[in-house]
């Protein structure tokens, strides 16, 4: 499955669970005043952990790279469209808020909030 690139913007290479090698799609959206930052699960070009079991560690690091003031984002997770036949591998975004608790908070994006986030 390889991942279309109109997903991101560029690859961001980071360390996963266990220090390992990982990487993701990167879109970092300024609009309004509010800055939104899209990680996207590359599925086999990722070496290492996945986006979702990365969490907060890849946040964190995604803001220290990029000079982004952590409290001030609002993180999505893009589970993108692959052009399969399975259901599961529909294009989803989810915002993820780490300050709920122990454990991230997931909120499924309606398709009428995601393509709000790229104008369509």
């Amino acid at each position: 499955m390889k991942v279309p690139e109109k997903y991101y913007d560029e690859i961001f290479s980071f360390k996963g669970q266990w220090d390992m090698p990982s990487a993701c799609g990167l879109k970092i959206i300024e609009k309004q005043g509010k800055t939104t930052v899209i990680v996207t699960e590359l599925y086999q070009d990722n070496p290492g952990t996945s986006v979702a079991s990365a969490g907060r560690s890849l946040a964190e690091q995604i803001c220290k790279a990029r000079n982004l003031d952590f409290d001030k984002i609002t993180y999505l997770e893009c589970n993108p469209a692959t052009d399969s036949k399975l259901s599961f591998y529909g294009e989803e975004y989810f915002e993820v808020n780490f300050n709920g608790g122990p454990r991230p908070v997931y909120r499924l994006l309606s398709p009428e909030e995601a393509g709000e986030l790229f104008g369509r």
